[in-house]
Formats: C-alpha cells, structure tokens, sequence
C-alpha cells in the first residue's frame, strides 16, 4: 500500500517537472526570437487557436451555466423561502459563480472540450513524426506548437469566465422573477450589494491559473504521446483526467489561500 502511494507520489512530481521545463523551454524559445527581433510565435496561428478555445466554447459555458444558475436559485429559493429569506438568492448565486464555481465549471469543461483536442492533435502530430521535421527546419516546435495553444487558453480563459457569471445570474434571476416575485431589477440591486472586490478577484486568479493548466497539461501529454495511435487515445484520456483532477485540486489550494488573505 505504502509503495503504490510512493510510486504515485513519484510519478506526479515526474508529470510536474516535465510540465515546469516544458513551459520553461517554450518561454526560452520565444524569448530567443525576440532578441532576434522577430515575432515570438505566428500572430495568426494565436488567433486560430483562441477563436477554438474562446469562441467555439461560448455556446457551451453559457449553456451549461444557465442552466446551473437556474438550478442553484431554484433550490435555495425552495430552501429560503420558509424563512422569508428569499431576497439572498440573487447574492448567493452572484457571489458563488464569481467566486467558485464560474471558474470551476469553465475550467473543467474547457479541460474537457478543448484539453482534449489539443493533445490529440499534437499527439497525432508526434506519432506522424511532424513535431522532429518542424524542428529539423530549424523551428522551435515549442514557440510554434505550444505557446499560442497555451497563451490562447490562459488569456480567454477570464473571458469565459465572465461569461459564464453573467448567463448564470440570467438564469437565476428568471426564476427570481417567476418562483419567487424578486424584480430583475431589484435582482440587480441585491447582486451589486451583496457581491465584493474579493469575489471578483479571487474568480480572476483562479480562471487565469486553471487557463494555464488546461493549456500546459495538454500540450505536455500531447508532445509525450508513445505508441502510434492507441497512445494518442490514451494520452488524450489522461490528459483530460489530470487537467481536470488539477483544476480541482488547484481550485481547493486557491480557496484556502484566499480566505487566509481575505478572510
């Protein structure tokens, strides 16, 4: 029991420092071509991958969100209204999407949607032997393959975000209106008083934090593909599951550190 827990404890330090040297290699390579003066990557390769990463998954988190904000304030406005405590709803979504789950729910379904594709394209692209003809060309593949797929995600990923808070509050404040008599309007006051700067600063942190992750952990297990096209399967499944294992754990570390520093 005690050598599995070893094993495994070594071989997610081995994952993070492949992970580390793999985002500090691809800022070497960008850094190198700058003092060249050139571009550090292709502006319109960057583009093409946040319009996938940031555009393309609009439909999904705001759907996804609507539907979890009307849920939450059905429940507790189910829950609250006994008490004639219903006017907290509109401030528990407001404050519960901006703080943790628009983060959340962004990361894990970004990890999943977009995560997935880029290691199974990379992947694809290792085991066809692409990733050793860009370099024999003499281009960085790390500067070319990774750092727009990367930065794409860890720049849009705040954008989903706000989009997912504000679908989610849309939600919930038709319920508010049609179960439990609250005014959109008067919704609006309740979520501006209720919600704080530590609210949204905390959802900032965390949704450029798990942007970083998605992007980094899938193109690693995309560049470490084995196995021709079965390995492509498995890397993508694993990069799916550590990208979302990661987000959450991340998820609870930033939670405990914001309460100490804002408690």
């Amino acid at each position: 029991m005690d050598g599995g827990i070893l094993l495994m404890i070594k071989r997610f330090l081995q994952h993070l420092s492949s992970i580390v040297w793999l985002m500090v290699d691809a800022s070497q390579e960008m850094a190198d071509n700058m003092i060249r003066g050139r571009l550090p990557f292709r502006v319109n390769t960057f583009f093409e991958q946040t319009d996938r990463a940031g555009v393309g998954s609009v439909p999904l988190v705001a759907l996804v969100s609507f539907f979890l904000g009307l849920t939450m304030s059905l429940l507790t406005g189910y829950q609250l209204r006994p008490y004639g405590t219903e006017r907290l709803v509109p401030g528990l979504v407001a404050i519960g999407f901006s703080r943790e789950l628009g983060p959340l729910i962004t990361g894990i379904m970004v990890a999943a949607r977009i995560g997935a594709a880029f290691t199974a394209e990379l992947g694809t692209m290792t085991v066809s032997e692409e990733v050793e003809a860009i370099e024999a060309m003499g281009i960085g593949p790390l500067r070319f393959l990774v750092a727009p797929r990367v930065l794409a995600v860890f720049l849009l990923m705040p954008c989903l975000v706000v989009i997912s808070n504000v679908t989610a509050d849309l939600g919930a404040a038709l319920i508010c209106k049609w179960q439990l008599g609250i005014p959109v309007r008067y919704f609006g006051d309740l979520v501006h008083s209720s919600i704080e700067s530590r609210d949204i600063v905390a959802g900032t942190i965390k949704s450029f934090l798990f942007g970083l992750i998605v992007g980094t952990v899938s193109c690693y297990k995309g560049l470490a593909v084995e196995g021709g096209a079965a390995g492509v399967g498995d890397s993508t499944t694993s990069s799916v599951v550590i990208a979302i294992t990661s987000v959450i754990i991340f998820d609870t570390l930033c939670n405990i550190v914001l309460v100490a520093i804002y408690p």
